[in-house]
């Protein structure tokens, strides 16, 4: 949405591609991803899953953890280094607030905090009708039961519920999803 949305350039990464097996390629990659989004301002860069990178830091025991570290250090750097950003606006996302390093929401690094609360009864009841519309549900199937749960369920969750519960249908040959 956000790439369609304006005439910027729209780089997007995954956290986890930025953790490289060899020393020194994880900070390398966030140099280039910074660089090329200068090249290519106005640019968007948008990171996913920050909290693979972005966890908090503490007394690091293996050269896996030293790495993922350098990478946020060198990610700290380029959002808030000596050189102003320019028209590179970083938008990070993460399901892991509460796991991310304080450095890495601290002012002027992060310009807006959006959070996306999990779906009330409303809400995830429009979700589980959205994720089964096309699926044929035997008669055990009262999706009530699973709006009302006191789980916490994400969009994301119930989809993925939704999702399984037809992929299990399939794999079962049957021709209705069934409570198990």
């Amino acid at each position: 949405a956000v790439a369609n949305s304006t005439s910027a350039t729209f780089l997007r990464v995954v956290g986890s591609e930025l953790i490289q097996k060899y020393l020194g390629d994880g900070p390398k990659l966030v140099r280039e991803l910074f660089r090329v989004a200068d090249d290519l301002s106005p640019s968007i860069v948008f990171i996913d899953e920050i909290d693979a990178v972005g966890t908090k830091r503490y007394d690091a025991h293996s050269g896996g953890e030293r790495e993922i570290q350098r990478t946020m250090l060198e990610l700290l750097n380029q959002l808030d280094g000596f050189d102003s950003r320019g028209d590179v606006k970083v938008i990070l996302a993460t399901n892991r607030i509460e796991s991310l390093d304080p450095a890495l929401l601290r002012p002027g690094r992060i310009d807006r905090k959006i959070e996306f609360p999990l779906p009330d009864i409303k809400t995830r009841r429009r979700i589980f009708q959205i994720h089964t519309s096309r699926m044929t549900l035997a008669d055990d199937v009262n999706l009530e039961e699973f709006v009302m749960t006191k789980d916490e369920f994400s969009g994301a969750d119930i989809k993925a519920i939704c999702t399984e519960a037809g992929l299990l249908a399939l794999r079962e040959r049957r021709m209705k999803v069934r409570l198990i």
